[in-house]
């Protein structure tokens, strides 16, 4: 190309006085996070910030047992720190050997994480440029206490398992407390993780957003779909609303009436009337016994009656004669003759029993 026809390329109005940089290339990370030390500030701060946050009772052994290691980590950025167990909070400020200006903050977020019972030793990780942390508060979204615990103990899942694949798909470290959920990662990681949860409370299983991560991870290793949509490799999951049972029967519906109903007679209107009222305490006390004796007394004979069953004979056919409860099928069975058909007479009835008989001898 000469330069005449370089002079002839139209150029966009908004890039018109924009010029290469030399120092600008494509091995240079835009993204990294470069590392604040005391050459960036070298002067101390005009002012002083501090932080405070409360504690639960139950934490005060641990937050003791750690205390001296909490204060060497934040000694090391130039923070001081103190515990209160009278008023059972904790506190950290700035001094005059910081040089951070944002370690305040995250010397809050690490008292904060104490608090909800993540362990010092994945706590103090906050401290670093890279990590970040957020404290999901979930007990005011169920209000059904039941239902709120059973929704919770499914972010767990069994033995843990549904919590471990969230760590691992999110890469973030994550812990079920009391109405929290504190969680430590990149902020990618927490984006995901809050969701997660928010959805599980809101009755949505983690299942359906660990499958998704699961593929999201997947399409992740090809490059040829970095630059693609992957609404159509994600899963969709439609809601299913079931219908709730009908009541078979419609409420019948009251009469109204302004009238309000009879008042019921009190216990004490009930002795008055029995002259119950009236009777001396050692009288009260011997009519009650007497009560109780009689009550027991029916109750014996009752059972006596129960236990005398056991040992009574069954009744036992006599031989030559058909059992009643035959005889009663029997005579159901046999149709209701009339009049008019004529009815059998008794004396052809002996002459059938005395044939029965008869042959049951000889066999």
């Amino acid at each position: 190309m000469s330069v005449e026809e370089r002079e002839q390329v139209p150029v966009n109005k908004n890039k018109r006085f924009r010029k290469d940089k030399p120092w600008d290339s494509d091995d240079i990370d835009h993204w990294k996070i470069e590392r604040f030390t005391q050459e960036d500030n070298p002067h101390h701060f005009l002012e002083e910030s501090s932080f405070a946050t409360l504690f639960p009772k139950y934490r005060e052994k641990y937050l003791r047992e750690v205390w001296g290691h909490v204060t060497t980590a934040l000694e090391k950025h130039g923070v001081a720190c103190t515990l209160d167990l009278v008023e059972g909070s904790m506190s950290v400020r700035t001094t005059r050997k910081t040089f951070d200006p944002y370690i305040i903050l995250r010397a809050r977020d690490l008292i904060k994480l104490l608090s909800r019972s993540v362990p010092f030793t994945q706590a103090v990780k906050i401290l670093q440029d890279d990590m970040a942390c957020d404290v999901i508060k979930i007990g005011n979204i169920v209000r059904n206490k039941e239902r709120f615990v059973k929704r919770r103990q499914r972010i767990i899942g069994p033995n843990g398992n549904t919590l471990k694949a969230i760590e691992l798909l999110t890469g973030c470290y994550v812990l079920v407390q009391g109405n929290t959920v504190s969680a430590m990662g990149s902020y990618k990681g927490l984006k995901e993780v809050r969701r997660i949860i928010l959805d599980c409370m809101k009755n949505i299983h983690p299942i359906y957003h660990i499958k998704e991560l699961m593929i999201k991870r997947e399409l992740a290793k090809d490059p040829k779909l970095a630059n693609e949509s992957w609404d159509r490799f994600l899963p969709k999951f439609k809601k299913q609303n079931v219908k709730s049972k009908k009541p078979a029967e419609p409420p019948k519906k009251k009469i109204y009436t302004p009238f309000p109903p009879p008042q019921q007679p009190s216990k004490l209107d009930l002795q008055l009337e029995s002259g119950e009222y009236f009777l001396k305490p050692h009288e009260k006390k011997k009519s009650e016994m007497d009560k109780k004796l009689q009550a027991q007394a029916e109750h014996a004979v009752k059972r006596e009656k129960e236990r005398e069953k056991q040992f009574m004979a069954p009744e036992e056919p006599v031989p030559g004669e058909e059992p009643r409860i035959k005889r009663k099928k029997v005579d159901e069975e046999a149709p209701a003759k009339t009049e008019k058909d004529g009815k059998i007479s008794s004396d052809n009835k002996r002459d059938k029993k005395e044939k029965k008989l008869k042959k049951r001898k000889h066999e």
